[in-house]
């Protein structure tokens, strides 16, 4: 408790003081575009490094082995397409959110108000998977198992994501992303060290403990334990490929972490210094994650958390000595401590994506019509985070018991299907219109999430988030290989049976724009 209690004041303070300096709309939604390509790089690393990361990929290696890995590659080989298609176009096409990006060559207030709302739907699935993660920590560390105290849980760490917002603003959140991805990746070493340790190193000793103690020997390192047992879960495994490597390119806390760098090479720069920080972490849950499958007894992780969740904080307390141990003790609160600070640097991220968003796109440029003083449009984002902190505290205490690495794969599906679709083709086709770009992103996003409502992920299953409901027609836990296709489809057919004709002329200026930065903000 004392480490959480100094870890939430260190951030606390460092939040105040950039607080005081954000003094306008670019100091609150881009930081004032003062950071470096390695810092924002590091930030970037810090934002997606998410719960679902650390505790939801641990715990699907320590529960499905091969299967689990695939978490980790997928989140990885996402970040090529951010590279090569999006980071660089988008930095120089926007000032400080997707609808900006848009509205250059679209009618401005219907597309914004569709890159607003597909924002916020995208923000809060993602938010979703951090407060179940935050409720299990916790849940943890304080030996608390009524549901009572996990909701007060889940409703403190939300508490604590709207201070965060409102008063530090991105220059804040951009800081305390960076301390949490410094501290996530030591603590992911630590651990790395000391379970390779307890195998003196090799790797191919460690793979069989994993596989000989979780009872299912070979077939634990090899494909089939989640996915390809048939038809259903071959199709899942497509369509959980399809959502994670191309979800990332579309997800707003991201794509917002462009606008804070002054120059296009700078975000390109930033980009390759996540990929190598990121790639190196997901090459730690390899032991991360078959180190809990080798040293710990699968029914005891399912016993503390039915999704596996907890795997990484009880493989820290094992390799400490073990329960009621001195040092299992002292490294399940370092461990426990590093997870909570990369929770709350992720909502504070997403939150911050959906607020600016909201405050930048739905009420400046539609509510107010553009004649918003920026005073105001600050104002609105802060209040509009206490709003969208009170949903995710609301759902995120529904959520407490699924896999966090699911619940993210999910966000990534929606973003893929409603926001990848329509930034790609803004960019790149010069016949799109205002017409394709709604019917793409509210195709998407309508298709997205009522797919996962009528899912196993909320009713029908032991997992699920409704337990004793079952309403599920869907039978894939992914919408991706439906909607992903579906975004893309009406994208294209809402542009060609579209009457108005797309201006070749703005066309042109974007393309120049995007590609040297001529014009950017």
């Amino acid at each position: 408790m004392t480490l959480f209690g100094l870890f939430v004041v260190a951030t606390l303070i460092i939040t105040i003081w950039a607080g005081r300096q954000t003094k306008d709309a670019a100091d609150f939604y881009a930081g004032g575009r003062q950071f470096t390509g390695f810092q924002n790089g590091l930030a970037i690393s810090g934002d997606y490094m998410s719960a679902a990361s650390f505790l939801g990929i641990a715990g699907a290696i320590a529960l499905f082995g091969y299967d689990g890995f695939l978490y980790s590659i997928g989140f990885l080989v996402a970040w090529l397409v951010a590279l090569l298609l999006v980071a660089e176009p988008l930095r120089n096409s926007g000032r400080y959110t997707m609808g900006d990006v848009l509205a250059y060559r679209m009618r401005q207030r219907p597309v914004r108000t569709a890159a607003g709302t597909s924002t916020i739907v995208v923000s809060i699935f993602y938010l979703l998977a951090q407060m179940a993660g935050a409720g299990v920590l916790v849940s943890l560390l304080l030996g608390i198992t009524s549901d009572g105290g996990k909701v007060a849980i889940v409703a403190l760490v939300g508490v604590l994501m709207i201070v965060y917002v409102t008063i530090g603003g991105m220059k804040g959140t951009t800081w305390v992303q960076m301390v949490k991805a410094v501290l996530l990746i030591a603590g992911a070493l630590l651990i790395t060290f000391l379970v390779l340790l307890k195998f003196n190193f090799n790797i191919s000793d460690l793979l069989g403990k994993a596989a000989e103690n979780s009872g299912q020997g070979a077939k634990f390192l090899e494909p089939g334990m989640k996915y390809g047992k048939d038809a259903t879960t071959k199709l899942d495994f497509i369509s959980l490929g399809l959502a994670l490597v191309l979800g990332t390119a579309g997800l707003p806390h991201i794509l917002i972490r462009f606008y804070t760098v002054p120059t296009a090479k700078a975000a390109r720069k930033s980009v390759n210094w996540a990929i190598g920080i990121i790639g190196g972490f997901y090459l730690m849950t390899i032991a991360l994650g078959f180190g809990a499958a080798a040293l710990l007894k699968r029914a005891d992780i399912i016993a503390s958390n039915k999704a596996g969740n907890t795997a990484a904080p009880l493989l820290a307390q094992e390799i400490g000595g073990g329960a009621g141990s001195t040092g299992g003790a002292i490294l399940l609160a370092v461990i426990s401590a590093v997870a909570f600070a990369t929770i709350l640097a992720v909502v504070a991220g997403l939150t911050l994506a959906s607020s600016s968003s909201f405050a930048h796109d739905i009420y400046v440029n539609v509510i107010r019509k553009g004649n918003a003083t920026e005073k105001e449009e600050v104002r609105a984002a802060r209040w509009s985070t206490v709003v969208i902190g009170a949903v995710a505290i609301g759902l995120g205490a529904l959520a407490r018991d699924l896999n966090v690495a699911g619940l993210v794969a999910l966000a990534f599906a929606v973003a893929a299907s409603a926001n990848l679709p329509t930034i790609l083709y803004s960019l790149f086709w010069k016949r799109f219109t205002t017409q394709g770009a709604l019917w793409s992103i509210y195709g998407g996003l309508v298709s997205s999430v009522v797919l996962v409502l009528f899912s196993p992920v909320v009713s029908g299953k032991p997992t699920s988030m409704f337990k004793d409901a079952d309403f599920y027609w869907f039978p894939l836990e992914n919408p991706g290989i439906i909607s992903i296709p579906l975004g893309f489809l009406l994208g294209w057919l809402g542009t060609l049976l579209s009457k108005e004709k797309a201006d070749p002329q703005k066309f042109a200026e974007l393309e120049v724009r995007s590609l040297t930065g001529t014009g950017a903000h």
